[in-house]
C-alpha cells in the first residue's frame, strides 16, 4: 500500500462496524462516521446514495439473515483514495458463511467513504 496503511484498515473498520451495528440508533451513527453525506453504496441488489438509504440496507441485511456478522476476509489493500477487500457473511451460531464478496471503496480527504462498488463471490442457492 502507499500513503498510510491504518487510513484504509480504518476505513474498512469503521465499515464494518456499520454493516455489523445491530440497534438502529447504532447504526445511523455508524454509517455517519463511515460514509460522506452524499456517499454512495452499489452491489449487484442496491445502488443508493445518503445515510439514511445505506442505512436501509444494512438493516434489510440483517433482516434476510438474522444472527449472521460481516467479517473481512484477508487483508485490506489500498492506494491513493480507494481501497479493496474482501468479505463474509458468518452465522454467529455455527461459523458457517453463506454469502461472501469483494468491496472497492473510496474515500475523501477525511477518509469518509464516498462510495463503494461490492461484488458477490458467494450467495445461497
Amino acid at each position: 500500500m502507499f500513503a498510510s496503511d491504518d487510513r484504509y484498515r480504518n476505513a474498512v473498520a469503521r465499515y464494518f462496524e456499520a454493516w455489523n451495528a445491530g440497534e438502529r440508533d447504532a447504526l445511523a451513527k455508524a454509517v455517519a462516521a463511515a460514509w460522506t453525506v452524499d456517499g454512495a453504496y452499489t452491489d449487484p441488489l442496491a445502488d443508493v446514495r445518503g445515510h439514511d438509504e445505506i442505512a436501509a440496507v444494512i438493516a434489510a441485511a440483517h433482516e434476510q439473515f438474522p444472527g449472521f456478522s460481516f467479517r473481512l476476509m484477508g487483508a485490506v489493500d489500498g492506494h491513493h483514495d480507494t481501497a479493496r477487500f474482501g468479505w463474509e457473511l458468518v452465522n454467529d451460531a455455527d461459523g458457517s458463511a453463506p454469502v461472501a464478496g469483494f468491496d472497492v471503496i473510496t474515500l475523501d480527504g477525511e477518509d469518509r467513504i464516498r462510495s463503494v462498488y461490492g461484488f458477490l463471490d458467494r450467495v445461497p442457492a
